[in-house]
């Protein structure tokens, strides 16, 4: 399948077809030789184990709704996966998957209509959102087992956009909203321009959330019930002080990123 750059995706299709492949041999090799019940501590109560079986299983699953163009929520996530019992041989499942997924990818045309749980209603955000699982979740596994990480400097950006939104967007509801949002509900923008209007809108909330709390709030433990971290076991301060860092952080990585990407483009 041809590759696309269109409004609808930052980077070419097969940008994102390559580094698939390439993070998820990525993603085995570290988890190959290490204690499959090694905790991950940025994925709460997931261990090696889990971690190895989820990203195997999440690619088979959005290579079925791919294969089938699927145009409404699946009722189930049931996927034949092949995996097998002795969870020392997941790593190595992982890695055997990498054909069958790119043979999908490539088969599919990325501007094909379907079923998305985002905003791009088309094949090639499955392919963006795998990247990023796949990407996100070879980070996670890497600093579990104290490694350092590096990360593809365009893929990065975008990723850590991303994720502060999913970030903020997500514990703004926990804490003054439905406290019903998931990351699978999460919507993701498909261009730079939706991406920053979401995360405006994400940053606004979680501001507006930070407003409506008092100073009884900000002891109270579980004040915010975010599923994706410690938030029920601390008080709501030590909460802020974390979503702080985050922004502050990746905030700095998107502006050195981008700061680094002008300085190499010819004048």
């Amino acid at each position: 399948m041809a590759a696309t750059h269109g409004a609808g995706h930052p980077l070419p299709y097969d940008t994102y077809r390559e580094a698939i492949a390439r993070e998820t041999l990525r993603f085995a090799e570290v988890v190959k030789d290490a204690d499959p019940s090694s905790a991950v501590p940025s994925c709460p109560d997931w261990t090696l184990a889990d971690l190895t079986r989820h990203v195997g299983s999440l690619q088979r699953w959005f290579s079925a709704l791919l294969t089938q163009l699927v145009q409404e929520p699946p009722r189930s996530r049931d996927v034949e996966l092949g995996l097998p019992e002795d969870v020392r041989d997941h790593p190595d499942w992982v890695a055997a998957g990498v054909p069958g997924v790119a043979a999908v990818l490539r088969d599919t045309d990325p501007d094909a209509p379907m079923w998305v749980w985002g905003e791009d209603r088309h094949a090639r955000f499955w392919a963006r959102r795998m990247l990023f699982e796949t990407l996100v979740h070879r980070v996670d596994a890497e600093r579990a087992l104290g490694l350092t990480s590096d990360i593809d400097p365009a893929l990065a950006a975008a990723w850590r956009l991303s994720h502060l939104t999913e970030m903020l967007s997500l514990r703004a509801d926990h804490t003054a909203g439905s406290r019903s949002a998931t990351r699978e509900g999460h919507s993701v923008s498909g261009d730079a321009a939706g991406a920053l209007a979401a995360f405006g809108t994400g940053a606004a909330a979680w501001r507006q959330a930070l407003l409506s709390a008092d100073d009884a709030a900000l002891d109270t433990v579980g004040y915010c019930a975010y599923p994706y971290g410690s938030d029920a076991e601390e008080p709501f301060l030590d909460i802020v002080w974390w979503v702080n860092q985050e922004v502050l952080h990746h905030g700095a990585e998107i502006a050195l990123l981008r700061d680094l990407y002008r300085a190499s483009r010819p004048t």
